[in-house]
Formats: C-alpha cells, sequence, structure tokens
C-alpha cells in the first residue's frame, strides 16, 4: 500500500537542483561577459556564459517569440505529472523517486529562466582542443539528463509491474 504522501520526501532533492541551478546562473550572469570562456581544464572544459532561446542544443531556437511560451507550458505540464507521480510511488521505489525529483528541478530551474528572462542561461563548455564543442549547458541540463539515465536505469530493474525475479 501506497503511503498518502508516496514519494513526495524526495522534493527536497528537487529544490536542492533548482536552488544550485538559479544560483550558479546568477553567478555566472555577474562573472562572465556573454561568450566570454574561462578555461577551467585547458583544451576540455570552459565556464561560459551563453543564452538559450530554444529547448535542448538550442532546438527552435530562431523560432519567434512563441517557443518561449510553449516549453514554458510543456515545463509547467511536465512538473505537475511528476509531482503527481512521486505521489503515487510506493516506499521500494527510490531510484525512481530519485530520477523524478531530479528532472523535476531541472525543469524548474529552466522555467523560471525562460519565464523571467525569455531565455535560460547556459554556462558549462564542454570541448575538445577548441575543435569539438558539446553545447553550453547548466546545472538543470544535468540534473534532467541524470534524472533521465537513473529512469533508463530503473526501468532495466527487475521485480516490476508484478515481474517475478529469476535466482
Amino acid at each position: 500500500m501506497t503511503s498518502r504522501f508516496g514519494r513526495l520526501s524526495w522534493l527536497w532533492l528537487s529544490a536542492l537542483v533548482f536552488v544550485l541551478d538559479q544560483a550558479t546562473k546568477f553567478y555566472f550572469e555577474g562573472a562572465l561577459t556573454l561568450y566570454q570562456q574561462i578555461e577551467v581544464i585547458p583544451d576540455y572544459f570552459s565556464w561560459t556564459l551563453a543564452y538559450n532561446t530554444g529547448a535542448a542544443f538550442s532546438f527552435l531556437a530562431g523560432a519567434s517569440v512563441w517557443q518561449r511560451w510553449l516549453f514554458a507550458l510543456i515545463a509547467i505540464v511536465v512538473s505537475a505529472v511528476l509531482v503527481i507521480w512521486l505521489k503515487r510511488l510506493k516506499p521500494e521505489e527510490t531510484w525512481l523517486a530519485a530520477a523524478l525529483a531530479l528532472v523535476l528541478g531541472g525543469a524548474l530551474g529552466n522555467l523560471v529562466d525562460r519565464v523571467l528572462l525569455g531565455h535560460v542561461v547556459d554556462f558549462i563548455l564542454l570541448h575538445w582542443q577548441h575543435r569539438w564543442y558539446f553545447p553550453a549547458f547548466n546545472i538543470a541540463d544535468t540534473a534532467i539528463t541524470l534524472g533521465a539515465i537513473l529512469l533508463a536505469l530503473d526501468m532495466f530493474r527487475s521485480n516490476k509491474s508484478g515481474e517475478v525475479a529469476h535466482d
């Protein structure tokens, strides 16, 4: 039987992701100018300030203002679904709870940027000897990615949906 609050206790992780995300974005917006790079690990990792008006990897960044509100609406709907899902989880579904909490915290971090600023603030840049660059990202994106990986791993665990574990 599921407790009344399911795994909502994992919202602490969502809050932590959100606070870290917003604090780091605030810091880097004050510390760097747009597209300025500070190499942390030469040839591999830099801090940089970039704005993303699109979705992941700047998808639809060149579209007019409608995509800002579309992505905000999607983030609100997904966040509501994640909270409901957390509430319905069983006590033993710890991995799933952590995954959902990470995705929720990241979604809310990027949602606030999108609504208040009109873009998402990115500041982490991975590259290889200045020849290959991964799109800039932030703590929220990292949490969403880690959450998605945990979700995928959780799907492969046994004892799900009445499956019988084989020894």
